[in-house]
């Protein structure tokens, strides 16, 4: 059996490596490694995958996050409402640009922001909803977007982990997660389901108007050279990590096949048993493309579940052990800890397993009847 891996980059790197070498070399021997042609033309490809007016690549996925707010226009004190169950850069931007985080709870099942939690917590003051498709699943975006409405409120969808996924509205329509709300933001961190080999990102948004904004914000606040029209940063996705992205945005639907096939897998292997529940899936396969497959174990043995599967040879990991709102940097009087019952028992019972898309059988089998094995003694 070969090393099992969390995320096997070099597996896939081998059945593209023609392509991505030549795609690099292309960059190379033309120089323009700062928006060159690679960059463009990988923006108008994202945009016609995900079905979406405007994308605005940048540095990194963080960067994404802090830029649409950025270009919101929301200012010091305002109000950021978003999930306790999540990765400590969706609050991070909201804190550094002086605005308000506003930590609620989650769904027990999806582990998504939890819409009556949102609607809770809103107040005169409230001006956004960041809702996380966290682990490759959208949020209940019907819900979503339909408080926003009511309220008046931006939503700004923190994709990082769902590229690719489908949501199906309640009225039947269909659209990309991502594409969904007034602006969202993506991370091609190399572990995502679509990574580079270094640090990117982008911003998706519909509205052209907020689209120019970002556009100056990302380079400087520039338009024209040495005109800086609005305050901005330097945050731009570099010509070579575009050239990886063309040659694997082709393959992302069949990666995100390739890894619910997996999870399909796992999921059977471990039905019946009762004291692992499997990741949920809200609506059809389509909507979950399984950035992580999070397992809850319910018996109190996850921790020394961790410690066994290393032992054996099987990485994991804990996403998320410490919730955001009992973090030193986002610790606040207003937060109560009954407000916060789904995300304080995820953080004791979740565990993610290897997951990519070259997982085997062979593998699978070892990882399941490893885990079944333990948790059963």
């Amino acid at each position: 059996m070969k090393k099992i891996q969390m995320v096997d980059l070099k597996g896939q790197y081998e059945t593209i490596k023609d392509k991505v070498d030549s795609s690099i070399l292309e960059v190379l021997d033309s120089t323009a490694f700062i928006n060159g042609p690679q960059v463009h033309s990988f923006q108008k490809e994202l945009e016609d995958y995900l079905q979406v007016k405007n994308v605005i690549p940048c540095a990194n996925g963080t960067d994404a996050l802090q830029i649409a707010m950025m270009g919101l226009g929301l200012k010091p004190g305002d109000e950021v409402i978003t999930a306790d169950f999540t990765f400590a850069a969706t609050v991070e931007v909201i804190a550094l640009l002086q605005l308000t985080p506003v930590l609620v709870d989650v769904e027990p099942d999806t582990f998504n922001i939890d819409p009556e939690a949102v609607r809770k917590a809103i107040t005169p003051r409230t001006k956004a909803i960041v809702p996380v498709h966290l682990f490759g699943q959208s949020a209940n975006m019907d819900a979503i977007m339909e408080i926003a409405d009511e309220f008046g409120l931006f939503v700004i969808e923190d994709n990082a982990q769902a590229i690719g996924a489908n949501y199906h509205f309640n009225d039947g329509r269909t659209k990309k997660a991502g594409a969904i709300g007034h602006v969202a933001s993506t991370s091609f961190f190399p572990s995502k389901n679509l990574g580079c080999y270094g640090d990117g990102g982008a911003i998706f948004t519909n509205d052209d108007e907020l689209a120019h904004t970002i556009r100056g914000i990302v380079n400087h606040g520039m338009y024209e050279r040495y005109h800086h029209d609005v305050v901005g940063v330097n945050s731009r996705l570099d010509s070579v990590q575009a050239a990886v992205l063309r040659a694997k945005l082709p393959n992302l639907d069949m990666y995100n096949k390739a890894r619910q096939k997996a999870a399909a897998k796992y999921s059977e292997a471990f039905k019946g048993q009762e004291n692992i529940v499997v990741p949920f899936t809200a609506d059809a396969d389509d909507t979950h493309v399984y950035h992580q497959y999070t397992l809850k174990i319910t018996n109190g043995k996850r921790d020394a579940l961790v410690q066994h599967l290393n032992e054996n040879g099987i990485p994991c990991g804990i996403y998320y052990p410490i919730p955001l709102h009992s973090q030193k940097a986002y610790k606040d009087s207003r937060y109560r800890e009954q407000d916060f019952e789904v995300t304080n028992k995820l953080v004791k019972e979740v565990i993610s397993l290897p997951m990519h898309t070259e997982l085997d059988d062979e593998q699978i089998d070892f990882i399941t009847s490893t885990v079944i094995e333990f948790v059963n003694k």
